[in-house]
C-alpha cells in the first residue's frame, strides 16, 4: 500500500476504532432505555461502565495509531542534527541469565562480541542468577575463557532488576547496552548507530525494535503482539517522550539510571525505569530498527508465563503510578494517558473482557426484548430507541474483524490476525489471575496457577489441568447457551455459545502447542 491508499486506509481504521467505541455506548443507551426494574438498571449501568472503559481504550488506540505515522518525520529531524562522534565513551554490554541453556547463551554472547566498537572501550558482563550449579559452572568457565566479567548472585532478590543493580555496583562504563540471553545479534552496528544520539546529555535511553526470529505459525502469530506495539504504540509514545524501555535491545546512559536510583525491583523493571526516567526530566528515544532477534515463543505455556509476568507487573505499575501522584503535575494529559493506558492495557484485554462476558451472560437471561425490525421500521423515528440494539451486533462484529483486517493490511496474513483474536480470549483468564495475584501480593510466579508439562504425561490431561477455570467457565457458557436456544432465545444462546468457544481456546491451544 502506498500514497493515497495508505492515507485512505488510515482514516478507515480510525473510523472503525470510533465506531467500535460508539457501538458499545449505543447498546448501553438501548439497555438503559428498556430497563424496567432495579435488576435491569444494574445490568444497564454495569454494561455502560464497561462500554466507557472499552471506549476509552479504543479512542486511545486510534490516537496512537494515527500519531505513529508522524514519527518517521520526527526522528528524521533529530537524525539530521546529529554530528560525527569525536570521542568514544566506555560501554558495558550486560546479559542477564537465569538457568538458561548454556549453549544458547554462549552462542549469542559470542555473536554480541562482534559489535563494532573500539575494543578498549567495551566490556562484556554476564549477570548469572542461575541456581543450577552445572549451568553456573559452565557459564563461568566460558566467561573466563573469553574475557567476560562474570557476576553471580546466590539469591535472585529483585529478579532481573536486582541482577542489573548488582552489575551497576561492579561497573563504571558510561553507557550500558542490555541484551537478553536469547537475542542473536544480526546487525553489529548497534552501538555505532545509536551513539551519536547521546550527544544530548539529557537522553536517558534509546530503545530499538524487539523482534522474535521466525518460527512456526503459532510463534509468528505471537510475534504480532510485539509487532503491533513497536509499529504503532511505541512511535506514538516516543512523540510524547514516553517511549517504553523494553528491557533489552536498548542503550542506557549510566548517569540517568544512577539519577533515578537504579532499576526499580519489580518484575517489569523496564516499565518502572522508563517512568522514573521521565519523572526525573530525562528524554527517551525509539529507533525503529531491528538489531537482534529473540528466540521465538514455541509453546502456549511459554506465552502464558510471559503474559502472566507482563500483567502482574502492569498491575503493580498502576499502583506505583498513582502513588507518585504528587509528582504527576509535570506530566501533560497526553503523557499521563500514555502511562495509565499502558498499566491498564492487559487488564482491559483480560479482566474487562471477562466482566463483559459475565454481564453479557446476565443480559441474555434478562428481560431485554431483543427485537426483529424490518428495514422500513428501522428507519422510522418511533423505533429509534430499539434501533440502538443493532449497536450490540456492530460492536461484536468490529471487535472480531478489526484485528484481522489490520493484520492482513500491515502483516499480510488473515490467519495470524484470527489467531491474535483467539489468543486474547485464550489468555483472558490467565491474565486476570495475574492481576488478582498482584493485587493481593500472592507471589510473582505463574507456577501458583499452572505447572510445566511432563514429557511422559498425557497431553490432554496436562491441558485440562492448566485450564481448569477456563473449562468451567466454558462449560457454564455452553450449558446456558443451549438452554437459551431451547427456550427460543436464539440470539442470546448463540451469543453465549460463541463466548464459550472463545474461552475454550485456552485448552485447545495448550493441547495443540504445549
Amino acid at each position: 500500500m502506498h500514497g493515497n491508499k495508505i492515507i485512505s486506509f488510515r482514516f478507515v481504521t480510525i473510523l472503525m476504532f470510533a465506531l467500535l467505541a460508539l457501538s458499545g455506548l449505543g447498546f448501553s443507551i438501548y439497555m438503559i432505555y428498556i430497563a424496567n426494574s432495579l435488576y435491569m438498571y444494574i445490568l444497564a449501568i454495569s454494561f455502560t461502565i464497561l462500554a466507557l472503559i472499552a471506549g476509552f481504550f479504543n479512542v486511545t488506540a486510534s490516537i496512537w495509531y494515527y500519531r505513529s505515522f508522524f514519527y518517521t518525520g520526527y526522528l528524521k529531524k533529530i537524525t539530521k542534527k546529529l554530528k560525527p562522534v569525536k570521542a568514544y565513551p566506555t560501554v558495558a554490554v550486560a546479559i542477564p541469565v537465569f538457568n538458561e541453556d548454556p549453549k544458547q547463551v554462549e552462542s549469542n554472547l559470542s555473536r554480541l562480541m562482534t559489535l563494532r566498537y573500539p575494543k578498549d572501550k567495551i566490556r562484556y558482563y554476564l549477570l548469572d542468577d542461575s541456581t543450577k550449579q552445572e549451568i553456573a559452572g559452565e557459564l563461568k568457565a566460558f566467561a573466563g575463557k573469553h574475557g567476560i566479567v562474570y557476576l553471580h548472585r546466590a539469591s535472585r532478590e529483585g529478579f532481573k532488576a536486582g541482577a542489573l543493580n548488582n552489575f551497576l555496583k561492579h561497573s563504571n562504563e558510561k553507557l550500558i547496552a542490555i541484551f537478553d540471553y536469547d537475542e542473536y545479534l544480526i546487525n553489529a552496528n548497534f552501538l555505532m548507530d545509536l551513539l551519536p544520539y547521546f550527544e544530548d546529555k539529557k537522553l536517558s535511553y534509546i530503545q530499538t525494535t524487539k523482534k522474535y526470529a521466525s518460527g512456526s505459525f503459532f510463534s509468528d502469530s505471537v510475534e504480532l503482539f510485539n509487532a503491533f506495539f513497536f509499529r504503532f504504540i511505541q512511535p506514538a509514545r516516543a512523540l510524547d517522550n514516553t517511549a517504553i524501555f523494553a528491557g533489552s535491545c536498548g542503550l542506557i546512559n549510566r548517569e540517568a539510571i544512577e539519577s533515578v536510583g537504579g532499576f526499580p525491583e519489580y518484575v517489569i523493571e523496564d516499565t518502572f525505569f522508563s517512568f522514573e526516567s521521565d519523572m526525573h526530566n530525562f528524554k527517551s528515544l525509539y529507533v525503529p530498527k531491528v538489531y537482534a532477534l529473540g528466540r521465538p515463543i514455541r509453546t502456549f505455556t511459554e506465552l502464558m508465563r510471559q503474559q502472566w509476568r507482563y500483567n502482574y507487573g502492569n498491575t503493580q505499575f498502576i499502583g506505583y503510578f498513582f502513588k507518585k501522584s504528587k509528582r504527576l503535575r509535570k506530566l501533560t494529559t497526553l503523557t499521563s494517558m500514555d502511562y495509565i493506558t499502558h498499566g491498564f492495557s492487559l487488564n482491559y484485554l483480560s479482566f474487562v473482557l471477562v466482566l463483559f462476558t459475565i454481564v453479557s451472560m446476565l443480559i441474555a437471561f434478562s428481560s431485554v426484548p431483543f427485537v426483529s425490525l424490518t428495514i422500513t421500521e428501522f428507519l422510522q423515528s418511533k423505533y429509534l430507541p430499539l434501533d440502538f440494539e443493532a449497536f450490540g451486533v456492530l460492536a461484536f462484529l468490529l471487535s472480531f474483524i478489526m484485528p484481522i483486517i489490520l493484520t492482513r493490511v500491515y502483516f499480510k496474513s488473515i490467519r495470524k490476525g484470527f489467531m491474535v483474536f483467539l489468543l486474547n480470549y485464550a489468555l483472558a483468564i490467565i491474565r486476570t489471575k495475574a492481576a488478582i495475584a498482584a493485587l493481593f501480593n500472592k507471589g510473582t510466579s505463574s507456577t501458583r496457577w499452572s505447572r510445566e508439562v511432563n514429557p511422559n504425561e498425557n497431553r490432554l490431561l496436562f491441558s485440562i489441568y492448566n485450564t481448569k477455570v477456563e473449562l468451567l467457565f466454558t462449560g457454564l457458557l455452553i450449558v446456558l447457551g443451549v438452554y437459551a436456544i431451547n427456550i427460543n432465545h436464539v440470539p442470546g444462546g448463540v451469543w453465549l455459545l460463541w463466548y464459550g468457544f472463545m474461552y475454550s481456546c485456552a485448552t485447545i491451544l495448550f493441547y495443540k502447542y504445549g
